[in-house]
């Protein structure tokens, strides 16, 4: 059976074994020449530096709570490099004394009511894949101690309505389990971000997530008809519509809201019926902002690839696929209705007439060629950053978004700010972009980052790395998050960027439905 990793992503049997992290470091020494690249063990539960419980639940209570001490570091930390770093080195202070798992809503008023009698903070948790502090026990305030209400109870397919192409689904159930459910019904939600198979449906909603998706549906807001939200304050539910125009829209007030408002206990989502026709191709750039020309063309065409995913050299190399002597382009096509052939021959026209080099067409599915390889390598980059930790790296990502006047300016910008910060932090740096998803009148560009890390201070390095780069994706005109949320670590960025005045419409809604704010403070806006 598969264990999850508590201080690490994924399943525990899914890591990097010995033999991946000696070619990893094999790999990664011919960019960093004479530097150490020391493997770090992983930490051992009885090690860890985690205080005893400051909560003991009521009798009531005891059947759905836990203090056990695997449970207890599991839901510490979400899955960010820093997060990672302070999980390899056993510090676990800061972990929750109580996990909640209720299986019904009286169950979670419960557990609301018994923290806010106590006096505790509590954090909402779906499948713990943040990666910008979202799930961590770290704020202000006088707090009698931290309950983590883990949503995974929640995890059934109520109801599919074949009519309308909708199903009605609880906020706990895992990606995987939710495609499961709809598969012998002929159905798909087709929303899968990189944390799919650990992250939840209540979770998506709740952090707006991004799909694996280049267009048209990329984020979760374009497929949620309705929502039930447990507050506080009290329960309620919006109404299922195709679309309204009755004023702002309630469910828009909980996509994105972070666990600050309420648990999204179900909601009623929008289907598609799963794909039966695909195509897939690889198109070669000599020059980065060439293909991003050609990426914008093809956004502007109506055409909406599944797949339109730019690659640059370095990047595609350090995940072997190619030599780094080009720039991928992946297009990819998908329809449960009709052949997709028309589509990509058009699309290969137009990011041939921008400059690029189409590769020979034995590449027709996902599964085949550069394309498969780089599938193959998104789903395993989490564990490879694990390992790149262990051996001692400075190893993130961020990504933003940004309108295509400015991209050009923007990304030469950002690669500028990135590069020399991260050389004078680190002495080296390697810095590399992708998109992720595009618009017609933008980009969603991906960087990632990897440095040389002094043990101990590897945390320190990246923080003073992070406040650089939000504040020149600010200061340029970028967003600072495309799809992976503000938790606290886009707090600085997230108060730049949103007007004062909405802050204060937030912060009054908060106050509203959290009256003793205990859900997750910190999270989006300060406590007033």
């Amino acid at each position: 059976m598969t264990k999850r990793n508590f201080w690490g992503w994924g399943n525990e049997e899914s890591a990097f074994d010995d033999q991946q992290i000696g070619q990893l470091r094999q790999m990664v020494g011919l960019q960093f020449a004479n530097v150490e690249l020391a493997c770090q063990a992983p930490p051992a539960l009885a090690d860890l530096a985690m205080p005893e419980p400051r909560l003991q639940p009521p009798a009531s209570l005891l059947p759905i709570m836990s203090a056990e001490r695997r449970d207890r570091a599991s839901h510490t930390y979400g899955k960010s490099f820093r997060d990672i770093v302070r999980g390899l080195d056993g510090d676990y202070r800061c972990a929750p004394d109580l996990i909640a798992r209720p299986s019904s809503e009286q169950e979670l008023v419960d557990v609301l009511d018994y923290a806010s009698r106590s006096g505790a903070a509590v954090i909402p948790y779906g499948g713990g894949s943040s990666v910008v502090g979202g799930t961590e026990p770290r704020y202000e305030g006088d707090w009698a101690g931290t309950i983590t209400i883990d949503m995974e109870r929640f995890n059934r397919i109520i109801e599919v309505d074949h009519q309308s192409r909708a199903a009605h689904i609880e906020g706990g159930i895992y990606g995987p389990a939710l495609e499961d459910g709809l598969r012998p019904h002929g159905y798909t939600l087709r929303h899968f971000p990189q944390s799919f198979e650990f992250s939840t449906l209540g979770g998506w909603i709740a952090t707006r997530s991004g799909g694996h998706f280049a267009t048209l549906y990329t984020h979760i807001d374009d497929l949620v008809e309705s929502t039930r939200v447990v507050t506080p304050r009290g329960s309620l539910e919006t109404r299922r519509l195709p679309g309204s125009g009755a004023g702002p829209s309630p469910d828009r007030m909980f996509l994105g809201s972070e666990g600050i408002l309420g648990f999204v206990t179900s909601a009623w989502m929008r289907l598609q019926a799963r794909p039966e026709f695909r195509a897939t191709r690889t198109v070669h750039f000599a020059d980065f902002l060439q293909g991003a020309e050609a990426v914008r063309r093809l956004s502007q065409s109506g055409l909406y690839p599944t797949n339109c995913r730019l690659i640059d050299a370095r990047e595609a190399m350090i995940n072997g696929i190619g030599n780094g002597s080009k720039h991928l382009l992946i297009i990819g096509f998908e329809s449960a209705d009709h052949p997709v052939d028309a589509w990509m021959e058009r699309a290969l026209e137009i990011v041939a007439d921008a400059g690029g080099s189409v590769q020979a067409s034995r590449e027709q599915t996902p599964d085949k060629g550069q394309a498969g390889d780089w599938r193959q390598q998104f789903i395993r980059a989490p564990y490879m950053r694990d390992a790149l930790i262990r051996l001692g790296l400075v190893a993130e990502t961020f990504e933003t978004a940004i309108t295509w006047d400015r991209f050009e300016d923007f990304h030469q910008g950002v690669m500028e700010t990135v590069n020399r910060v991260t050389r004078e932090i680190c002495g080296k740096a390697f810095v590399t972009c992708r998109f992720t998803h595009v618009y017609p009148d933008g980009p969603a560009p991906y960087y990632t980052v990897i440095a040389p890390g002094r043990r101990g201070d590897q945390v320190k390095q990246w923080d003073e790395i992070k406040l650089a780069v939000m504040a020149t994706l600010i200061d340029l005109g970028g967003t600072i998050t495309h799809h992976h949320a503000v938790g606290r670590d886009h707090r600085p960025g997230y108060d730049r960027q949103r007007p004062e005045l909405f802050a204060e419409v937030l912060r009054a809604t908060k106050n509203t439905l959290d009256p003793g704010g205990m859900l997750n403070p910190g999270v989006l806006i300060k406590a007033s």
